[in-house]
């Protein structure tokens, strides 16, 4: 069961995966005043089946539905896709945002909100997933990052990041061997999206690191220095 997609063409591209069938045509209608074109979906299983068939540009997820939670359901796109994932949820607690994101969510936000607020995070995400330079690529030793196409390699195999953990990897590539603290990465990165809890970037470079393959006690990318921030270590020569 699904509701019936905007008319919002040539606009990217959103796919809803929420059992509030009131929530998903109240979307619907109102992404397409901002050039979205959206479409909700119910079950978990055909959100996951639409993500590899069409390829939306980005994800709304709900944490509660039917036969299979949203943290599940995340966790299940990431093994295969890197499209950028809001998750929505009538919980709000702290550990509940903290899961979303370690399981690769972009951004989180709790119910009722404002429909508003959703559309100006997902132009959010979206101008951050399409920011970068033309042919511009980083190469660190066996680290190659593409800022137009946004691929990421590593020993010639592919990685698949979100769209936060790309732009932190970026961030620091572009501003070693420099230092930056939590403040400015959250600045530069989330802005408002994340400065309401602390642990946002301590999470985001975990994630980071378990897909570069790096040990923080023996870091080859990514150094924490204590009481400062982080700094990306890598050579060209590695």
């Amino acid at each position: 069961m699904s509701a019936t997609t905007s008319g919002a063409l040539g606009g990217p591209r959103i796919l809803i995966v929420d059992d509030d069938d009131q929530l998903g045509a109240l979307l619907i209608e109102y992404f397409a005043r901002f050039n979205l074109a959206a479409r909700v979906v119910v079950e978990p299983e055909t959100g996951l089946k639409a993500i590899e068939a069409e390829a939306p540009d980005l994800v709304i997820l709900d944490v509660m539905l039917p036969g299979m939670d949203g943290f599940e359901v995340c966790r299940r796109i990431r093994e295969r896709s890197g499209v950028p994932i809001i998750m929505l949820t009538a919980r709000g607690e702290l550990t509940d945002r903290v899961v979303g994101l370690e399981l690769g969510a972009d951004d989180y936000l709790p119910k009722p909100f404002e429909p508003r607020e959703l559309v100006a995070r997902v132009q959010a995400v979206l101008r951050r997933r399409g920011r970068a330079d033309e042919d511009e690529r980083i190469r660190v030793g066996p680290l190659e990052v593409g800022l137009s196409t946004r691929h990421v390699r590593l020993g010639g195999e592919t990685l698949t990041l979100t769209t936060a953990e790309f732009e932190l990897l970026v961030l620091l590539l572009k501003n070693r061997p420099r230092v930056l603290g939590r403040d400015r990465i959250l600045d530069l990165t989330r802005g408002l999206d994340w400065e309401s809890y602390d642990r946002s970037v301590d999470v985001l470079v975990s994630r980071l690191r378990q897909k570069l393959g790096d040990d923080p006690r023996r870091p080859r990318f990514i150094r924490t220095v204590r009481g400062a921030g982080y700094c990306f270590v890598g050579r060209d020569d590695d």
